[in-house]
Order: C-alpha cells, then sequence, then structure tokens
C-alpha cells in the first residue's frame, strides 16, 4: 500500500467518522453508547451452549446505507435477537465489502464532471460539498462511507459484534490473504478452470462485468442466439433467434423500417444485419469490412429465400423490432409467436401503411399461420389464440411479452414437432438438431449477445465478448451442482417457495467468468494480471468471522498468513506448532482459532434480499459445497422482497430513495425499524410510507406512556381481568415465538406491536381503567417480545420499570398460565362478540334506548347443543336428529340455526386448543355467569340498565317473538326505548 493510499484511508475514515447521526429519541443514543461499553453484543465460544450464527451479507461501500438495506438487515437482527433470548450463543458479526468496480466507476464519472453523480453525492448521499475532489479516489469513498455506515449500524441498534468487523480487498491487512487461499482451494479442487467463454464485457474497462458491477441490466447473461441466413441477391440476410426450430413456420421476414442496415464480409460471404449488429458482434463473429450500407425500408417488399423449405417470404416493416438487438432482423412465425402475429394483423388491418411504403398489401393479405409445434393444453395457432383472447391491438402492447414467454415455455419443455423431417421429436431435441442442420448447410450460425442493456459502472454500455484466457468457476460442473443441490433440499428454507427458486437457478447457471481487469480487490495469486471480481469474492467471508476477532489484535502478522494457516483453521490440514513457527504466531493463537471456527460454523441463518437469489446466495452455497466438509455447509437461508417507497421502485436517478440516516433522523430508530418490519414478510416487497413510519413512532411514545402508567400506577389487587390478561399475553408470546421460528417477521411484529396493544385496551376497559397486579407480569412480557423489533424502546421501559440489566438479554418470556389458558381466551373473546352484537342492535333503534334486555336460550335449546357438542358427527342438525328427535321436534329451523353457531364457536375454538368442542362446552356449562358479565360490562360501557332473563320470561308479544330467537352463547336482545 501506497503512503498516498493510506493517507486517503485515514482521510476516509477520519471525515466519513464526522458525520452526524441524528435521532428525535434522546435516549437512543444512551443505549448505543452503553452497548458499546459494555460489549454486549460480542460472542465467544461456549461449548455447554448451542450457538447460532446468523448474518446478512455485507453491503457495498458506495454510498451510505439505504431502506433497502434496513429492511433486510433488521429483519436479521430481529431474528438474532429473539435467539439470544432464546438462550443460544448467538453470533452476528459485521464487515464492509469494497470490491468492485461500483466505486471505481463513480470516481471516474465524477473526474469527466459528470453532473448526475454530483448531484446523487450531494443531495441523496449528504456528501459536503467541500469533500467532493475526494470523492475522485475509490479508496477515500470506500473508506468514508464505511466510517459514516458504522454509526448508522449502531443507529439502527443492529445487535453486531464489532470485534470481528473487517473490509474487503488488498487494502484490508488479511482479508486478501484469506480469498487468495480460498481460489488455491477451488483451483486444487478442479472448480476453476481457464479458457474460451461468452462473458458481459465492458470495453472501457477492459474486463467482464458482474451483476454487482453495473449500474443497469442486472440479472442479464450472455445468450446463445442462432443467427438463419435467409438468400437474398447473392447476400444472406441474417435474422436472429432464440428459437431456431420454428424455421419451419417462417412466413415473412421482419426490419424496422428506420433502421440502417450494412452489408459486411464474413469468411468470403456477405452478411446482411444492422449497423449496431456490426458494430457490437464485429470481434465477437469476426466480421470484416463494410461494402455496403441502407435504410431499412429500402430491403422493403423484397423476397428472400428461407432455408429447410426453400420457401420464398418477403421483407415487411414491424416497430417492434430492436435494431440493437440480435441482428437487427427477425422471422416470422405467426402461428407461435404473438409480436410475428399482430404485426402481421396490424398491417392487414391498414393497408394504407403499406402502400405509404410502397409496398402491395396483397403481400399480407395471403400470410397464413402455418403450425410446427403440437402442445397439450395450447390450440392449433397458439399465439393466434392468446393475442385474440387477450384483445391485443398493437405491437408495442406490453402484455406480449409475458403471453410471448407463457407460450415458448410450454412449447419448449411440453411440446412435439409436427413438421415431417422431426415428427414427434421434442422441441428442446428439436432445437439441437436444427442448429446442427443450419451449420453444416452454411444456412446459419450461433453467437452470443444479451436479451437487455447492461451499462457498466463506469457508464460505458458492455457487449458480449468471447474471452480466451478467461478464469471460470466451473459451475456447469455436474458433481458440484448435486452438490449443492442436496445442500438446498436438505437445509431451512424461508419461505419454501424460495427453495425451488435456488434449485431453478442452479439447473441453468453455467462458468461464471470470476476475474476482471480494474476496480478494487484481490489479484488472482497465480496470474496477477486478474483481479477477483466482485460476486467471486464474496461467497465464502462468514468463514472468515469466526477467526478475525483474532486477526485483529495482530494485523501486521496476519497481513504476512500464508495458505497453510487457512488450510489448517478451515481444513484441519498440517501443523499448528510448525506453522507457529513459520510464521511468528503463537501456537494458541492458531488452535484457538481453529476451535472458533469449528464451534461456529456453518452458518446457521443468512436473511438475503431476493435479487441476489439468482447470483450471490446461490454462488454461497456453490462455493461452501466446494471448499468446506459438509458439517460446515450452510444451515439455512432466509429471502425477502425488495423495498419499494411509496409504491414505486426506489432509484437514487429519479430521486425516489430514501438513506437510513435520513429515516432516522425525521423518525428515529424503532420507529422506522417497524415501519420497515410491518410492512412485508416472505417474499412479498415491502413498501415504505412515511405515514406508517410516523404512525410506528406514535406507537412508541404511547407504549411508553402505558409502561410508565404501570410503573406508577399498579396495585396488588386483583382485577376482573387479570387472568384473561395473562392468558391473552401468554397467547401473544407463543405467536410471536412461532412467527419468528418461520421468518414471518411482520406477522411476529404485528403480534408484538398490536396484538399486545389490543390486550392492552381490552384489559382497561373491562378492568373499568383499574390497573391490577397482572398489569406487572404484562408490561415485563411486553417489554421483552418487543426487543427484537424496538429495542431502544424496550431498554427505556426495562429500565423505568426499574429493572436490573439489558431488556436484550433477559430470558424470552415463559408461559404463566397453565392448562385454563384456552377456557379464560375463549369466554372473554365470546365476551367481545356479544358486546359486538349488542352495540350493532343499538345502532338499529329508532329512539332513545333505556334499557337493554338479554334473554337466555330456553332449556330444550342448550340440551340440542349438548347433543351437538359430545357428538362425533360435524354436522349437529343430524346429530340431534339421530340421538334426540324429539327435540328436532320443537323447531327443526331453530335446531338448524343452533348447529350454525355451535359450528362457528368450535371453528374460533379451534385456534386455541387441539380440542374446540369441550371448550365450547366448558362455556355452555358457564354461560349463566358469561351473560351476568356481559349485562354488566354493557352497563357499564354503554351507560344503559341491563338485565338478564330467561327466554320464557319474555311478555308481550314482541318481546317473546324477540326471545325465541334466543340461542345457546347467543341470547336475544331486545332494546326498551322512548
Amino acid at each position: 500500500m501506497t503512503d498516498q493510499v493510506r493517507q486517503l484511508l485515514e482521510q476516509g475514515f477520519r471525515l466519513g467518522g464526522e458525520t452526524t447521526i441524528s435521532s428525535p429519541k434522546p435516549y437512543e443514543a444512551k443505549w448505543i453508547s452503553r452497548w458499546r461499553v459494555d460489549r454486549v453484543f460480542e460472542a465467544h465460544p461456549d461449548p455447554g451452549r448451542r450457538k447460532f450464527f446468523i448474518c446478512v451479507p455485507y453491503s457495498y461501500q458506495n454510498g451510505p446505507l439505504h431502506l433497502g438495506h434496513g429492511f433486510t438487515f433488521t429483519r436479521g437482527d430481529a431474528v438474532a435477537r429473539y435467539m439470544r433470548m432464546r438462550g443460544y450463543n448467538v453470533l452476528f458479526p459485521w464487515a464492509w465489502h469494497w470490491t468492485g468496480e461500483a466505486v471505481a466507476g463513480t470516481s471516474e464519472r465524477l473526474k469527466k464532471g459528470d453532473e448526475s453523480v454530483k448531484r446523487m453525492l450531494l443531495e441523496i448521499d449528504g456528501v459536503p460539498e467541500s469533500l467532493l475532489n475526494n470523492f475522485t479516489h475509490p479508496e477515500f469513498i470506500c473508506a468514508y462511507y464505511t466510517a459514516e455506515n458504522r454509526k448508522v449500524v449502531d443507529a439502527m441498534g443492529w445487535s453486531v459484534d464489532w470485534s470481528r468487523e473487517f473490509h474487503t480487498t488488498d487494502l484490508h491487512p488479511y482479508y486478501s490473504r484469506f480469498i487468495e487461499w480460498q481460489y488455491h482451494v477451488l483451483r486444487r479442487n478442479g472448480l476453476l478452470v481457464q479458457g474460451r467463454h461468452p462473458v458481459v464485457w465492458c470495453p472501457k474497462c477492459q474486463s467482464a462485468t458482474g451483476d454487482h458491477d453495473r449500474l443497469r441490466g442486472e440479472g442479464i447473461y450472455p445468450e446463445e442466439y442462432t443467427m438463419v441466413f435467409f438468400e437474398l441477391d447473392g447476400v444472406k440476410l441474417a435474422a436472429a433467434t432464440l428459437r431456431p426450430e420454428t424455421i419451419f413456420g417462417v412466413t415473412n421476414v421482419w426490419i424496422h423500417p428506420d433502421g440502417v442496415y450494412q452489408v459486411v464480409e464474413r469468411n468470403g460471404v456477405k452478411l446482411l444485419m444492422s449497423r449496431e449488429a456490426v458494430a457490437k458482434l464485429g470481434e465477437q463473429l469476426g466480421l470484416g469490412k463494410v461494402v455496403k450500407e441502407m435504410n431499412g425500408h429500402e430491403l422493403l417488399g423484397k423476397y428472400v429465400r428461407s432455408p429447410f423449405t426453400g420457401r420464398a417470404v418477403p421483407i415487411l416493416p414491424a416497430k417492434f423490432v430492436d435494431v440493437s438487438l440480435g441482428t437487427g432482423v427477425v422471422y416470422s412465425v405467426p402461428a407461435h409467436a404473438p409480436y410475428d402475429y399482430i404485426a402481421v394483423k396490424e398491417l392487414r388491418n391498414n393497408p394504407g401503411h403499406l402502400r405509404e411504403k410502397g409496398l402491395d398489401p396483397k403481400l399480407v393479405e395471403v400470410i397464413q399461420p402455418i403450425k410446427v409445434i403440437e402442445t397439450p393444453g395450447l390450440g392449433e395457432h397458439p399465439a393466434v389464440d392468446a393475442v385474440e383472447k387477450a384483445g391485443i391491438t398493437s405491437q408495442l402492447d406490453e402484455r406480449l411479452e409475458e403471453l410471448t414467454r407463457e407460450i415458448y415455455s410450454k412449447e419448449f419443455y411440453s411440446g412435439k414437432m409436427v413438421v415431417e423431417e422431426f415428427r414427434d421429436v421434442s422441441v428442446s431435441v428439436a432445437r439441437e438438431k436444427v442448429i446442427e442442420r443450419l451449420k453444416q448447410n452454411g444456412d446459419g450460425d450461433v453467437f452470443y449477445d444479451l436479451s437487455g442493456k447492461v451499462i457498466c459502472r463506469s457508464g460505458d454500455e458492455c457487449i458480449v465478448k468471447i474471452v480466451d484466457d478467461q478464469w471460470f468457476l466451473n459451475f456447469s460442473n455436474t458433481e458440484w451442482k448435486a452438490r449443492v443441490k442436496r445442500l438446498i433440499s436438505s437445509m431451512n428454507v424461508y419461505p419454501e417457495a424460495a427453495r425451488t427458486w435456488l434449485l431453478n437457478v442452479v439447473d441453468w447457471l453455467h462458468d461464471w467468468a470470476c476475474t476482471r481487469k480494474t476496480g478494487l480487490g484481490t489479484r488472482l495469486p497465480w496470474d496477477p494480471s486478474w483481479i477477483i471480481e466482485t460476486l467471486s469474492d464474496s461467497t465464502i467471508y462468514p468463514a472468515l468471522y469466526t477467526i478475525s476477532k483474532i486477526l485483529n489484535k495482530f494485523p501486521e502478522k496476519a497481513a504476512k498468513l500464508g495458505v497453510e494457516v487457512f488450510d489448517y483453521v478451515f481444513l484441519g490440514l498440517g501443523d499448528p506448532r510448525k506453522l507457529a513457527e513459520k510464521y511468528g504466531l503463537e501456537q494458541e493463537h492458531l488452535e484457538s482459532m481453529r476451535r472458533e471456527f469449528l464451534y461456529w460454523y456453518g452458518v446457521d441463518l443468512r436473511v438475503s434480499g431476493k435479487d441476489l437469489v439468482a447470483n450471490h446466495l446461490t454462488f454461497y452455497l456453490f462455493h461452501h459445497t466446494g471448499i468446506f466438509e459438509e458439517r460446515h455447509w450452510p444451515r439455512g437461508v432466509a429471502v425477502n422482497g425488495m423495498i419499494t417507497i411509496e409504491g414505486n421502485k426506489m432509484s437514487k436517478s429519479r430521486g425516489n430513495f430514501v438513506t437510513l440516516k435520513q429515516a432516522l433522523a425525521r423518525h428515529g430508530s424503532d420507529a422506522t425499524r417497524l415501519a420497515l418490519l410491518l410492512s412485508a414478510e416472505d417474499l412479498d416487497d415491502p413498501d415504505w410510507r412515511e405515514k406508517a413510519a410516523e404512525e410506528a413512532g406514535a406507537f412508541v411514545k404511547n407504549f411508553l406512556t402505558i409502561i410508565e402508567k404501570i410503573a406508577n400506577e399498579a396495585s396488588d389487587d386483583e382485577g376482573p381481568c387479570d387472568e384473561w390478561l395473562l392468558a391473552a399475553t401468554d397467547r401473544s408470546c407463543e405467536i410471536v415465538s412461532e412467527n419468528l421460528e418461520k421468518l414471518k417477521t411482520r406477522s411476529a411484529c404485528s403480534e408484538a406491536v398490536y396484538g399486545m396493544l389490543n390486550n392492552w385496551r381490552w384489559y382497561t376497559r373491562r378492568n373499568r381503567d383499574r390497573i391490577t397486579r397482572a398489569a406487572k407480569v404484562f408490561a415485563e412480557k411486553w417489554i421483552l417480545i418487543l426487543s427484537p423489533f424496538a429495542p431502544f424502546a424496550a431498554e427505556e421501559a426495562w429500565e423505568k420499570l426499574g429493572k436490573k440489566g439489558y431488556a436484550s438479554l433477559q430470558e424470552w418470556p415463559k408461559p404463566s398460565t397453565g392448562s385454563e389458558r384456552g377456557r379464560v381466551i375463549f369466554s372473554e373473546m365470546v365476551l367481545e362478540s356479544l358486546l359486538s352484537d349488542v352495540r350493532e342492535v343499538l345502532g338499529l333503534v329508532k329512539g332513545k334506548p333505556v334499557e337493554v334486555k338479554l334473554y337466555r336460550a330456553a332449556g330444550w335449546k342448550h340440551e340440542a347443543a349438548k347433543v351437538m357438542l359430545s357428538s362425533q358427527e360435524s354436522n349437529g342438525f343430524e346429530a340431534v336428529k339421530r340421538n334426540r328427535p324429539e327435540l328436532l321436534r320443537q323447531d327443526p329451523s331453530t335446531i338448524r340455526k343452533i348447529a350454525d353457531n355451535i359450528r362457528d364457536l368450535t371453528q374460533k375454538a379451534s385456534s386455541l386448543t387441539e380440542q374446540p368442542a369441550a371448550l365450547v362446552a366448558q362455556l355452555l356449562e358457564k354461560e349463566t355467569n358469561l351473560l351476568k358479565e356481559l349485562a354488566d360490562f354493557v352497563k357499564h360501557e354503554l351507560n344503559i340498565e341491563t338485565t338478564l332473563h330467561g327466554e320464557e320470561d319474555a311478555t308481550g308479544d314482541r318481546e317473546k317473538t324477540k326471545a325465541k330467537q334466543a340461542l345457546p352463547l347467543k341470547p336475544a336482545i331486545y332494546v326498551v326505548a322512548k
């Protein structure tokens, strides 16, 4: 490292660390300081405790942490905090990703005076204008954002072990030593190869450009296209296709009428394609000089001869043709391609358009779809059927893309050819045979292109290049794929839907270009002209977390560690005594690192965004199965959605972007965390809403007020709703636990926030605003189950209750109620439902209500209900009919109503017990007490005289009619009004 680079790093760390991270909640700073000083979240091996190693992807240091990071990382932190409270020895470490082109691209664009970069730095990232010149150095950028973001991590309350912190690239003392070891092992295991391969290539950087080195086009990779040559006056018109097997159904060829096309020489043959295709494919296809150039409209109406069939077909205009994609020439198969069918239909319906271009409308009138493929579930002409059913009338309709994918997929996996030469051959097999024939006959060739535009971080557009001496990770290795699939099939995956996704990625993943020429990173140890690219040096770094705490104590020696040291630590190879002598280390340090690794590894849970499934997360699994023993393979992964802001995609360039420091300054940590966690779970995309953050802030304030009220006012008396409050609190604790175990973070957070708040509100209503003994237990448990989601408020509330230690380190709440919990909760559930019934009836009354009369059902109705509850039959009506027919004769319609009500009650009770009928029967036995409580509650809540009567006590025709509607556990409600 040069003195200049060292100085840039020092300046970056110092100036980034001066960034102010503010919050409207002063107590948050207090707990940040206490946690740091007491090293609350540092983890140490303890063979007597179960371990839980959780991590999130380290973030790229080309900007401030934003809400997208906030969602994924807060999910991870909530699980880490929960598992810690469950008694696990939790390791939740942290590091920073500096590798790649992104930072170098930012600095280069700033040097060129790119105003958009300058604006983003000043307006979005909040960089002081006086520091802009420093941002022309990638080393400074990484150090600056690392120092700033370190403060954000603390401010968000993420419970990380800072003793294991590191950053990537050879600018770190030992990270590159670790990566060098990783690639030596991969090469040793035959998983790293060198050869000729198509890659996404940046002409400016002269490097393969991976997903994380792109400004645009993430997830786009080289695809194999087939060029099909159509004879045109001694020239071969080169049409590009992904489906060469459909060549037998060609009816015409499409070009863009306003495009520019060139005739170019290749191996003595003249090819005709778009000017853009010549420019991008020149090197790949070995194209020679351009011999002629023409406008697209000059080609319209000419006939070309199709290979295989020899059929003469016309060249026609189409707006959907993209001259920069493929060769800028597309052949038309309207039977199987929705774009082709609608383009033909548009021309047929607009003959004037053809005449304007000097074309005879008859050219189109004679075109008829030609069937090539038979597919179960699809009609004679699938494209025709799909377009007509969707009502599409324009070739620019975005729905065509989805229809195309759907038809192509079904035909590829299930279709059989119907043309004579390949009859009954599957589409997948026919495709390869057609390509082979085209190449043999000189009627075609293959090339690689991108399905969309890819822009490098340098700001330059990428192309496909065939690289001869590139280094590749051999992901196409069938044995390696099999190991990864075995891992995916056996590990925990949240949600389950992501498992199939991962398996599909493994299937289509091919060899990956793992080196490039420019940017920050680690040089390939045996070929320093190459730098290991962004995704390829960020796969097994969680293993480094297990020993980085020790390496951080002697960084100078760590910087000189060789491959054999890591072989010992991670693979158990070699003699620690000899290695200690060779590298000037204490033998105990080496053995301690080995013990740390054996205790902590593999990773129990990795939490990632779904954008990483197709690259980083799958690479992570490949590398682990390629390097480590099976006992150290990952045990679980969780995948979540991608953040949107106010319903729109988050984008820096569009200004729809919120950094975490901005959210913290407006709302504080707990409100920010809650707004994120409550927005989504599983693969659903979370949506950040300012209103939701404000509501979360209001909840935090209300929560602390309630805790303070309980601390100051709770008596030792027992209230009428104490038993229920304890039971409901225990149930809420269980719901939170059950959901966190399944990574249902939104459901868990919702119960901790709203479930418990509703418990409190009902308790105060039923307790008539008295705060009695159970409230103390409730407060303690609420604080603890809220702690994983809103840790600062939890610590503050814990202190308000006069409790010692940290809420974050307390044991997860245990239940304080036993077998009666279900009965207590169910009784209150029914009471609340009946109160709602009373309110509904009162809302329909004309005049002023002066009395509410509740009528308990007659005895024979109770007998019927008991028969239903004691019977094994699911149909209550049939149970009474079979066992007590005399009750049925009383009033069959009433028996049906009783059966319906019992069914509804049993269904509600099923959420509380495995024997719901028994729970309903218990409550039925105590119905009189329940209805007395209801009468008393109605009188208190609504300030209306409320009395309880038997059905037979009703007087007057109207009252008797109403009373007869009474059912067991559902009294009739009669209102006396003036």
